[in-house]
């Protein structure tokens, strides 16, 4: 068969290129003819031809974030999340043959997809692509400051302090803007992923009204919860105008002004008035408890945290506890992101180093996929363990997860500090970890940990392979 298909996940940095790779090469196995277009981080690469796709026999959308399907109408079209076609490529390329038609009549269409539609909640996609679109702003933020912190800060009795007249003192202040875009960019885009560029504009300034304390006299905003629910509230309210009946010569309009400037003033009001103070009262409440946390209240959250950061390798669950690390950091709280920086790395490092120690627990492509999970693990990116635990879930999913629980309580209880929302022993280099011999000895440990309970969980192949 010929098969084209598109992978995108919400970071677009690992699992589409892992869901890309999976699919081109149990293809080439089992003769059939694959190609794949992949939306990652740094835009759409090898792209489907209109011939390519005329002459396909079927077509997979593996994706986790919306992407143009109107192309594909009268094809064969298998849609699912970005993990099936990791964990199981040939079983899609085969479903293709009894996947409905795309476009077939919108009736046909909206039974046939009502299931595969379920799989992806609404609420998973806007989150993600609102979480995919702030994640390249405050990583570059977050770095800028800590390299001019790091290059050009001066020690005195209240920490590193960048000279106002250093070029450093500049590359703070871009840094420090690009940081000030997480809160809008994320309500923004979830909007739009509910209600589409109508949505965008009344998202963006629902966040930053949401994350502005001084719209609703707080002296603290209302944070990344804030945004999230600015950004679901915008998106709905726009979608819901977007339904009303209007006269035709209205509708031109619509979208470009009076969709945004309603959806703006409603989803405005609302946290101006009614929402933003609650919420930027439990936020300031959380930030208080936090720190009052002391001995083995603060073992408790590193495990905790360690925990979400690595049984779902990122997915939803690792991004809540990323989120709330960043808006951590920005609380006042940069030793949340320190337990998250030391986890997020564990569970690629550990499944490389496995199979280092026992490669006759590890099928040859497991080996070879050791090397690149020690390669992402070193720059923080934990999916690099997605391999591992799509063939093996039960035992490398525990081991995971004991690892990065063991290195997040480390970090926790030794004082690392992060003040970059994002993890891996990159951080450190970059300057942004304070307690640094500490963050590098939680996450040996954690490493260590997770590579000796998975080799010690998982059966020789030769024992497997007699049963």
């Amino acid at each position: 068969m010929k098969i084209v298909a598109i992978t995108a996940c919400p970071t677009g940095i690992a699992h589409t290129y892992m869901a890309a790779e999976k699919l081109s090469k149990a293809g080439a196995e089992n003769g059939h003819e694959v190609k794949v277009e992949t939306h990652g981080s740094i835009g759409v690469e090898n792209s489907l031809t209109q011939f390519e796709i005329d002459e396909a026999d079927g077509v997979i959308i593996a994706a986790d974030k919306e992407v143009d399907k109107s192309r594909f109408a009268g094809k064969k079209v298998v849609i699912v999340p970005v993990i099936a076609a990791i964990k199981d490529p040939l079983g899609l390329i085969e479903k293709t043959q009894a996947a409905p038609v795309y476009g077939a009549s919108k009736q046909v269409e909206e039974k046939a997809y009502a299931s595969q539609k379920r799989e992806r909640s609404l609420f998973y996609r806007a989150l993600m692509n609102g979480v995919s679109h702030m994640i390249p702003f405050v990583v570059v933020g977050g770095l800028l400051i800590a390299l001019a912190l790091a290059l050009g800060g001066e020690p005195t009795a209240n920490g590193l302090v960048i000279p106002k007249d250093s070029v450093w003192f500049k590359v703070n202040m871009i840094g420090s803007a690009a940081f000030t875009f997480m809160a809008p960019i994320l309500a923004g885009y979830i909007a739009y992923a509910i209600a589409d560029r109508p949505g965008l504009t009344p998202g963006i300034i629902a966040g930053y009204i949401a994350a502005n304390g001084s719209f609703y006299n707080s002296e603290a905003g209302a944070g990344f919860i804030g945004a999230i629910i600015a950004g679901f509230i915008a998106g709905y309210i726009a979608k819901w105008i977007k339904s009303w009946k209007v006269p035709q010569m209205m509708q031109p309009i619509m979208p470009i002004l009076i969709i945004p400037i309603i959806a703006t003033i409603i989803a405005g009001g609302l946290f101006v008035y009614v929402l933003g103070a609650p919420i930027a009262g439990v936020m300031e409440g959380l930030t208080k408890f936090l720190e009052g946390m002391q001995g083995s209240s603060k073992i408790l959250l590193g495990l905790i945290l360690g925990g979400m950061i690595a049984f779902d390798m990122g997915g939803p669950v690792n991004k809540v506890a990323f989120l709330f690390g960043s808006a951590m950091i920005t609380a006042g709280q940069p030793h949340i992101m320190g337990a998250i920086a030391a986890a997020i790395c564990v569970p690629p490092l550990g499944m490389g180093l496995a199979t280092l120690l026992k490669k006759n627990r590890f099928e040859k492509e497991e080996q070879e996929a050791g090397k690149a999970a020690l390669m992402m693990g070193l720059v923080g990116i934990t999916e690099g363990a997605i391999p591992f635990a799509a063939a093996d879930p039960l035992r490398v999913i525990p081991a995971n997860m004991v690892g990065s629980m063991t290195a997040g309580a480390l970090a926790m209880v030794w004082g690392v500090t992060n003040s970059v929302p994002h993890g891996g022993p990159v951080v450190a280099v970059l300057g942004a970890i304070e307690q640094v011999f500490f963050f590098f000895l939680a996450i040996i440990i954690g490493v260590i940990v997770t590579a000796l309970t998975a080799v010690t969980l998982k059966k020789p192949l030769t024992t497997i392979k007699a049963k």
